[in-house]
């Protein structure tokens, strides 16, 4: 007779996710044909290398469905000209998604005497005339310079929709 051994791999993770090896009890007798030590073996080395490889798949996936991301409102859901939230932190690297919400249209635009040396501001804003023109409409943009951004919307700027992002 043979038992059933359950193997898990541990999975290193910001999101703290753990898992541990456990051994399963036989929960059935199971018959198993006249092989040789070696065909079992081998056979065994097969089944734990097809586990690692999907415990990596599966590692990968989860990682990348947990990737770093932020989401900014543009237009406030009591129908304010603002962002929401207008001042935020985040990690150097994670992605910052300004969705269209409220009184558009909007836009998004870095201001170039408030960000960090050496960033250019066109390249991380939206064009002043490129507009989110209806609601769930999305710009993104990632950070990857530490330091302060301001940034506003050009139709609103003047109503006080103006933001700011620390990257750290």
């Amino acid at each position: 007779m043979a038992s059933v051994i359950s193997s898990a791999v541990s999975i290193p993770s910001f999101t703290g996710l753990k898992a541990t090896a456990t051994r399963a009890t036989p929960a059935a007798t199971i018959k198993v044909a006249a092989v040789s030590p070696k065909q079992f073996s081998v056979k065994a080395s097969l089944k734990q290398a097809a586990i690692a490889a999907v415990a990596a798949v599966s590692t990968s996936a989860l990682l990348a469905s947990n990737a770093l991301a932020i989401e900014i409102l543009l237009g406030a859901n009591d129908g304010g000209l603002a962002f929401e939230p207008a001042t935020f932190s985040v990690p150097a690297g994670e992605k910052i998604v300004f969705k269209n919400n409220i009184g558009f249209p909007h836009n998004v635009v870095f201001d170039e005497d408030e960000i960090p040396a050496g960033v250019d501001a066109a390249k991380i804003s939206m064009g002043d005339d490129d507009y989110l023109n209806a609601g769930g409409e999305e710009y993104s943009v990632t950070l990857t310079e530490k330091g302060t951004y301001s940034f506003y919307c050009a139709p609103h700027q003047g109503a006080g929709m103006v933001g700011k992002v620390t990257v750290t």
